[in-house]
């Protein structure tokens, strides 16, 4: 896989973070009628027209083609509740909002596949790229703190971010482990708290700092 390439760690694409979320559920109204479908993720239906019901969200894309079915945004996906959000984003600078872990893919799916049925899908697309961007930031003033793996962050983050981040903790490590790790810590902690000796005194102590 391509998301599989890099030295540091998996970094998923795009396309497979979207396949991922896939599975998530979302409610849909359908407007067939149509026996219960037992699928390998699950049990699903049965559908009866006007009856809301729950599927995965690959299922419900494949209704709303053949406008078998609507589709209902998840309550995160309203104006009133999006504003909130990015306004509490904005006022915490190390936390983060709960937000659904895939909530960039859920939405980019819903936008592509059914925006006739997102009530002021505009402001909704504004709203999420806005939370985003507020959202990416606070990662990247986090990641410039972390210094000795001593700064800790709270993070309640999604896939999208998860992935930006994954490469700089994973190299991080690695030249971590490669330099000695932990062992190379204790070892600095051993000399840097032992009494010094009789012939820890002049030069070769100071070649030891």
């Amino acid at each position: 896989m391509a998301g599989q390439s890099d030295p540091h760690g998996s970094i998923f694409s795009a396309a497979e973070l979207e396949f991922l979320a896939e599975d998530e559920t979302i409610e849909i109204i359908p407007n067939l009628k149509m026996d219960g479908l037992g699928l390998i993720c699950g049990e699903f239906g049965p559908f009866q027209p006007s009856v809301p019901t729950e599927v995965p969200i690959w299922l419900a894309v494949a209704l709303k083609r053949r406008n078998k079915c609507t589709i209902r945004p998840p309550d995160w996906m309203s104006v009133e509740k999006l504003t909130q959000v990015l306004e509490a984003e904005r006022d915490a600078a190390s936390t983060f909002e709960p937000l659904p872990f895939h909530y960039v893919e859920i939405s980019r799916l819903l936008f592509d596949h059914a925006r006739d049925d997102i009530p002021e899908v505009y402001m909704v697309r504004s709203l999420i790229e806005d939370i985003k961007d507020v959202r990416f930031h606070k990662i990247g003033m986090g990641l410039e703190k972390i210094t000795a793996l001593t700064y800790a962050m709270k993070l309640n983050i999604s896939a999208m971010e998860v992935n930006l981040i994954r490469p700089f903790i994973t190299g991080g490590l690695e030249t971590f482990y490669k330099l000695g790790g932990p062992g190379m810590i204790q070892e600095t902690e051993r000399q840097e708290y032992r009494r010094p000796q009789a012939a820890d005194r002049g030069p070769r102590r100071e070649l030891r700092r």
